[in-house]
């Protein structure tokens, strides 16, 4: 019985780390490359991410500098940052961008906490459709007579209590990473 939901987890995991990489992307004081992970660059009429063109430095806490392997994407590259409306200043010399963020306020920090509200809602989301896809196998397992009813209500108990268990570590996450975010 616990098996049948133990082949469930790896999707369940998957929400989980997809939720962890998206916080990773919120600017909490110091600058990391991690932030610009998601950029996709127009480069050679293809959409790019931005870590496969450049290197990423972090030489200062409030800076980071982008280095493209191919300096005819400087231009693109800068566009693609400014697109991103990431809130940061951006500077484009002869072989590299430097990015400079500004000091976060009190507006900002609440700002970056709705979007860490959001994010964390999408994980739920994703960890409920999760449940409700499994429920279904399960129910049409019933209807077909494959598991009994009793079975069926197990499994049901063993999956909430799972799905309890994941919500419960997304709270966990948000909350930490929110009292990291509201720490001047």
């Amino acid at each position: 019985m616990i098996d049948y939901i133990d082949n469930f987890k790896p999707n369940f995991v998957k929400a989980i780390d997809h939720f962890k990489s998206e916080m990773a992307n919120l600017r909490i004081g110091r600058a990391t490359p991690s932030i610009l992970e998601n950029i996709i660059v127009n480069a050679y009429e293809t959409p790019t991410p931005l870590v496969q063109l450049a290197g990423i430095q972090s030489p200062e806490p409030k800076v980071l500098t982008i280095q493209p392997w191919d300096k005819t994407l400087l231009k693109q590259i800068a566009s693609s940052i400014e697109k991103a409306n990431l809130g940061v200043s951006t500077q484009v010399d002869e072989q590299l961008i430097r990015i400079t963020f500004p000091a976060l306020t009190e507006e900002n920090r609440i700002d970056i906490v709705k979007q860490l509200h959001k994010k964390t809602e999408d994980a739920r989301v994703a960890v409920r459709n999760q449940r409700e896809k499994i429920k279904k196998d399960i129910d049409k397992e019933e209807k077909e007579k494959v598991i009994s009813e009793d079975n069926k209500f197990k499994r049901i108990e063993l999956l909430d209590q799972l799905v309890k268990d994941y919500n419960d570590e997304i709270k966990d996450l948000s909350n930490s990473k929110e009292k990291e975010i509201m720490t001047v």
